[in-house]
């Protein structure tokens, strides 16, 4: 099963904890990069595509990020002091630009690229200059002293300042300047309580779960709770990644340093991501909630988490409840289910060799209302990966996740039910998924049916469940399908 969430509008840089009232200086908060798959349970980073990063270089020494709409300087200028880096930022003159300055904490980990590491940016975009930390201007609540910076690992913290060489400490903080190229938007509340167990964030437009899982859980165990929750009547819930859970931070509060005013149960605590580490597969990045770092820890290791939703402003009326890939000998057929079309009037099928530039292959023509299950077989099997274009009558459109074509059949498991048809059909393509249990459940948790299921194709009746949605659990994972 996959997911498609569209995107959110970021982002801020300064925040009042009484008034809310805050600027947004970002446009739209930007993929963390992770497209690596480390678990076979949905909900990871990697599953779901919203804004990926996009850069343009330009050749005055600046590169634009097309996401946030920031301008960033090239190549860092170098290690220095806090002190020296506000001064340069604020004298500097690049690309015919004066107007640059030290980023916000937030801004600055908008660049971070957590699909890498040592630097965890892309520097095919921003140069490998051997820096350790990059500063920010926010300093600690309650220390001057200490200043909010970003690493070259992935993670942001909160550093004492003489921690640089120039300050007679032993690590490379270095300065990258930025500059805005829209006008910045103020926000009058940059929270809003639903009423009904969620929060919306006015500034990303992300909609929020108020309280947080009632217990800690490992990580895997928080992508299945995300992935079956249904909370404030909603049930398209999910894992944030590291970006998203981050953006919830107020560098102006500490302990915790969440805004509790909207997050009542908060509390000093640490919230698991979506988000792995690429070089420490066993381990995920988290939030802890006493300053507002984050950092990453074994997911076997239980934290809370908090659901999160989409940007319902630019959903489209339509919900992707799976995509998918499946292989019969040369040929690779894509296969997805929608609920709740609404003036849907097409699907353009995209494919792509690199994951990154997808080419129109094809346009179905969408039924337009209601929910149905859709079929396409590829017309040739050159490429890597695929997404769909979801296009309304008004020309309002988003995108699927973007699926490796060979991933379901590594996966081992094909799980096929046509809606209103009384079976499902699973094919177990692996000899390690042999005789091995399926249990049903409802979005309530409660088990509705068991069955053991054997290497080849069979049916499994499911014309008895008197529920509209279930979750089909294997040992190769857990799938989402629409029964009416």
């Amino acid at each position: 099963m996959k997911k498609i969430i569209l995107g959110s509008c970021m982002l801020f840089s300064s925040i009042l904890a009484v008034a809310q009232s805050t600027t947004k200086t970002m446009k739209r908060l930007p993929d963390t990069g992770e497209t690596a798959s480390y678990t076979n349970t949905f909900g990871e980073d990697a599953d779901f595509t919203i804004y990926p990063p996009f850069f343009l270089i330009h050749v005055n020494g600046t590169v634009t990020d097309t996401v946030t709409g920031l301008m960033w300087q090239l190549v860092d200028g170098g290690e220095m002091t806090i002190e020296n880096a506000i001064i340069y930022c604020d004298t500097l003159t690049l690309g015919g630009y004066t107007d640059w300055r030290l980023p916000t904490a937030h801004e600055a980990f908008s660049i971070q690229n957590m699909q890498y590491t040592n630097p965890s940016l892309n520097t095919s975009v921003f140069p490998v200059t051997g820096a350790e930390y990059w500063w920010s201007s926010n300093k600690q609540a309650n220390d001057a002293n200490k200043v909010w910076c970003t690493n070259a690992g992935g993670g942001i913290g909160n550093h004492p300042k003489t921690e640089t060489i120039s300050a007679g400490g032993t690590k490379k903080f270095h300065v990258r300047a930025v500059r805005g190229i829209f006008i910045p938007e103020p926000i009058a509340n940059h929270f809003t309580d639903n009423g009904n167990g969620t929060i919306t964030d006015n500034v990303t437009n992300l909609v929020w779960q108020k309280l947080h899982s009632t217990d800690s859980l490992t990580w895997e165990q928080s992508l299945t709770y995300a992935d079956t929750a249904t909370i404030g009547g909603y049930n398209d819930w999910r894992l944030p990644n590291i970006k998203e859970l981050h953006s919830l931070n107020d560098e102006n509060l500490i302990n915790p340093s969440v805004n509790n005013a909207f997050f009542s149960n908060v509390g000093v605590n640490k919230f698991w991501s979506s988000t792995s580490l690429p070089n420490q597969t066993t381990k995920a990045w988290y939030l802890s909630t006493q300053f507002g770092i984050t950092t990453y820890d074994a997911k076997t290791v239980k934290h809370y988490i908090y659901c999160v939703r989409g940007d319902q402003s630019t959903l489209l009326p339509l919900q992707l409840i799976n995509f998918s890939a499946q292989q019969n000998e040369q040929k690779i057929t894509l296969n997805w289910q929608t609920e709740n079309e609404v003036n849907t009037k097409e699907f353009v099928i995209e494919v792509s060799k690199d994951g990154n530039t997808f080419n129109s292959q094809n346009i179905i023509s969408a039924f337009g209302n209601g929910n149905h299950v859709y079929s396409y077989t590829l017309l040739e099997n050159v490429s890597n990966y695929a997404r769909l274009k979801m296009i309304d009558v008004n020309g309002k459109y988003s995108y699927s996740n973007v699926i490796k074509l060979s991933a379901t059949t590594q996966k081992g498991i094909l799980i096929h039910h046509p809606i209103n048809s009384k079976v499902l059909q699973i094919n177990v393509t692996a000899v390690r998924y042999n005789n091995t249990p399926v249990n049903i459940y409802d979005t309530n948790g409660k088990l509705l049916k068991q069955s053991i299921i054997y290497q080849g194709l069979q049916t499994i009746d499911v014309s008895n469940l008197n529920c509209s949605v279930i979750y089909i659990k294997t040992e190769a994972g857990v799938t989402k399908t629409l029964l009416k």
